[in-house]
């Protein structure tokens, strides 16, 4: 028990990157804490710490125990889950990682808080790429092909994407007929915040035909904020049908250059790879997938 001890106080410090901070949420002396590290370092033979006066870093070595050691608590947790009951009762604090799509997300962890009222999330609404196991993440649904061997993952669904704009816009300023037209309308575009680059909107051309340039109207690094000035008429945007579903429905918005589009883009929910799954994971990865409208 002394070693699982050592190994949960090595976790905490990794994640907080502070022997203060760790030893104050497990509620142990940080020179409590320093010393249990210096006794595994010395019976694994390997400095787990790069440490200075301003800051603890992990070494190679480090990262590498990091993942097992994650593992091992894991394992640990859900052992005691079935043994005591609670997988039955799920609880406990899970960390999250979503794309900024509140209007996608929050309805569905709306009903999983309250039908599992004893599980505290931990939302990490964001479009930056997080790194699963070195932050520390329960679970994170993400889009597109995943390749990460360290994780676990189920298919939550696939959604279409479509160009919009509203009716309004297109009396003032045309239908337009061919990708081509684009350039001459006020086009809405979604840059990705990782790396600046506008989102590409994929349009069937001809052999000869060059790509068409759009017009940067409006740009924005998430895709809520280009659903909204569409319905109020600012131009044309690309965008998937779970954020436009309504305003379709409604003839706020309607699709144009449908024969010149094609592009689904599927959901995953994904988890760091071990044999077991706590009880609390394993009761949201279940719901999200029951009754995330994602599209299909």
């Amino acid at each position: 028990m002394d070693s699982l001890s050592g190994i949960a106080m090595f976790v905490q410090v990794a994640e907080t990157r502070s022997f203060t901070e760790a030893g104050r949420q497990l509620g142990v002396s940080s020179s409590a804490v320093g010393k249990a590290i210096a006794r595994m370092e010395e019976r694994l033979h390997v400095r787990l710490f790069h440490r200075s006066t301003r800051s603890i870093t992990l070494t190679a070595e480090g990262t590498l125990f990091l993942e097992r050691c994650r593992r091992i608590l894991s394992e640990v947790d859900a052992a005691e889950s079935e043994l005591s009951g609670l997988a039955g009762n799920p609880r406990g604090r899970l960390r999250v990682g979503t794309p900024q799509l509140g209007n996608l997300m929050m309805p569905a962890f709306d009903g999983f808080m309250e039908q599992y009222p004893e599980i505290e999330l931990d939302i990490d609404m964001s479009d930056r790429m997080v790194d699963v196991i070195e932050e520390g993440f329960d679970a994170v649904i993400r889009t597109g092909e995943q390749t990460d061997s360290r994780l676990a993952a189920r298919r939550l669904g696939s959604c279409p994407h479509v160009l919009v704009a509203a009716p309004s816009y297109l009396k003032r300023h045309g239908v337009p007929k061919q990708p081509s037209d684009l350039a001459q309308h006020f086009c809405l575009q979604h840059k990705f915040p990782a790396t600046g680059k506008l989102e590409r909107w994929p349009l069937r051309r001809g052999e000869n035909e060059p790509e068409v340039v759009l017009p940067e109207t409006m740009t924005a690094n998430t895709i809520e904020p280009l659903g909204f000035a569409a319905i109020r008429g600012r131009g044309i945007a690309f965008l998937p049908t779970f954020l436009v579903r309504d305003a379709l429905a409604s003839g706020q918005l309607v699709r144009v250059l449908d024969d010149y589009l094609d592009r689904t883009v599927v959901f995953w929910i994904l988890w760091p790879a071990s044999r077991y799954a706590s009880p609390k994971l394993r009761v949201f990865i279940d719901y999200m997938s029951e009754h995330l409208r994602i599209g299909d």
